[in-house]
């Protein structure tokens, strides 16, 4: 089995097929369908996702997030000391407004043994003849969508408790999916590229927070969660300004956060959106050390269904390699085809021919999709 990182790959969730979308609704709605029930379910939609994905001569394949209704909470709700709160409204994105579902912090933060996304993880390498990865919120997470009323345990008062808690339940998390057979972890650390926004930047500000020392923060949970792991483990970051319903949440190019993303938190490759001038410039890329890192620039976009063509992608990348070696550049859509459960605004059909796209890009510049 080739180890990752590799040329071609894609950002993890994919669109939920309809069965199931019904088997959610009869378990968690109308209660008609038990546990065991709803994973029967979930086990065969991933398993013709996994073969769908092989099928198109990717070397990483996930399992479309199918267990989830978020990108986020599902992971977050499962850490001890984190709940789940349904009420008033929710993140207001450009068009669209997500379920009114908030993370709150009730106890001191720890990774549990038997966190669901484990057994996840071990289903999805059951049934792949390639490389398994599975995708988790990056560990800002768990303080960037948390009030402060919304923070209980009074030792949190000192931030940076609360910073080292989420540090040392990361670093657990990373062992344990080693120990499941993981060997390829993707965080879903998008708000490095919030805190580029000078919107979200004068939102911290009235929070008492500087953007910049947030991103400094980030960065060193990052790293502190990592910096055990073993040398055969790839660990990937995506970073992305919203995804819902094909909407978005923020803008901003990643000037302010490039040199603490590549040379301060010890990540191997990162999935980077640049589908739309919202991303600024390929500039920051010329931040990136030389050696092993590897950016996969998201040219291709999961919030339209219109192809990109070969030759755009192609020149796209030739315009990046301005920047960063070609040899240290890989590519993938900018985001997953479905952060939550609703989905974006595009067809089985253009998810499918998109993530072809990858793999024939990838042919093409680099003569295969491996490392």
């Amino acid at each position: 089995m080739a180890a990752a990182p590799f040329r071609a790959d894609h950002v993890g969730s994919l669109l939920r097929p309809d069965s199931v979308k019904a088997a959610r609704q009869q378990h968690f709605e109308d209660g008609s369908l038990d546990s065991a029930g709803l994973s029967a379910v979930e086990d065969v939609a991933i398993r013709d996702a996994v073969a769908m994905q092989e099928s198109l001569g990717l070397s990483a394949v996930t399992d479309g997030e199918y267990r989830r209704s978020f990108w986020h909470y599902d992971f977050m709700g499962g850490l001890n000391g984190m709940e789940l709160v349904e009420r008033g409204e929710g993140v207001q994105f450009q068009g669209a407004t997500l379920r009114p579902i908030h993370p709150t912090i009730a106890g001191r933060i720890d990774f549990p043994d038997d966190h669901p996304m484990l057994d996840h993880f071990r289903y999805l390498a059951s049934v792949a003849s390639v490389t398994p990865k599975i995708s988790i919120p990056g560990p800002s997470c768990c303080h960037f969508r948390t009030t402060k009323e919304d923070i209980a345990p009074p030792e949190y008062a000192d931030v940076q408790l609360l910073f080292d808690d989420i540090t040392k339940a990361y670093a657990k998390a990373v062992r344990a999916f080693y120990e499941a057979g993981c060997r390829y972890l993707q965080m879903d650390d998008i708000f490095f590229a919030y805190l580029c926004d000078p919107k979200i930047q004068a939102q911290k500000a009235e929070q008492g927070f500087d953007a910049n020392w947030l991103i400094e923060q980030y960065a060193d949970m990052m790293r502190g969660a990592i910096a055990d792991k073993p040398e055969d483990m790839v660990i990937a970051m995506h970073m992305c300004r919203g995804n819902f319903q094909s909407t978005w949440d923020a803008e901003g190019g990643y000037d302010p956060a490039a040199d603490a993303v590549f040379n301060r938190t010890g990540i191997d490759v990162f999935f980077m959106e640049y589908d739309s001038e919202r991303a600024g410039g390929l500039e920051p890329l010329r931040l990136l050390s030389r050696g092993h890192q590897r950016v996969m620039p998201g040219f291709i976009t999961t919030k339209a269904g219109e192809l990109e063509s070969v030759d755009v992608i192609q020149r796209k990348l030739e315009a990046a390699s301005q920047f960063v070696d070609i040899d240290q550049l890989g590519i993938a859509p900018q985001c997953g085809f479905a952060s939550t459960e609703e989905g974006n605004k595009v067809t089985y059909d253009d998810q499918q021919r998109k993530l072809e796209l990858v793999v024939t890009v990838a042919e093409k510049v680099w003569d295969g999709v491996g490392a």
